[in-house]
């Protein structure tokens, strides 16, 4: 699945520079720590966007298309923000056939967001993913470390509303 560039603008904090920066001094001139700053930028912004992606390459004297490269080659690195409750939705074979389209269609159309995309207000994200592992529970997806199975496209509004109406 293709990475998609955000279509948020970019808000980083001055903390967060002033962290990215005491990485990227920490490993200044280690061409070969590229993975591990990536990662730590990550843990700083929740994304990689290409502002970031450019202080890294900067900071650690490397191309910024290796940066890029990297990020749109490793599944745990992202383009895009992520939102207080990551939903991710199995497109693998079983969930597929068993109406997963269906269920990403309507959490789009409830959140007026599409894959790889994150609400305005940061609380959700949706992602899909290739395979969960959980075929016998198909369509499955996840919020976080909760897993829902054998759903229907009726089951939707009822997980996002406990999300929605937890805070």
């Amino acid at each position: 699945m293709k990475k998609r560039k955000s279509t948020m603008s970019f808000n980083g904090t001055v903390e967060q520079k002033a962290k990215l920066e005491a990485v990227l001094a920490e490993h200044a001139g280690k061409k070969d720590a590229l993975i591990s700053v990536m990662q730590q930028a990550q843990d700083i912004y929740g994304y990689l966007p290409i502002e970031v992606q450019s202080m890294i390459a900067a900071g650690l004297d490397v191309p910024i298309e290796e940066v890029y490269g990297v990020a749109t080659f490793y599944a745990q690195f992202s383009l895009t923000p992520k939102g207080k409750y990551q939903i991710s939705v199995c497109l693998g074979t079983a969930c597929y056939v068993k109406g997963a389209q269906a269920i990403i269609d309507r959490i789009s159309e409830r959140l007026k967001i599409k894959p790889d995309e994150c609400t305005a207000d940061m609380k959700f994200s949706l992602d899909a993913c290739r395979c969960i592992g959980a075929c016998g529970l198909a369509p499955v997806l996840t919020v976080g470390d909760d897993v829902y199975g054998k759903l229907t496209e009726s089951d939707v509004d009822e997980i996002l509303d406990k999300y929605m109406l937890g805070d």
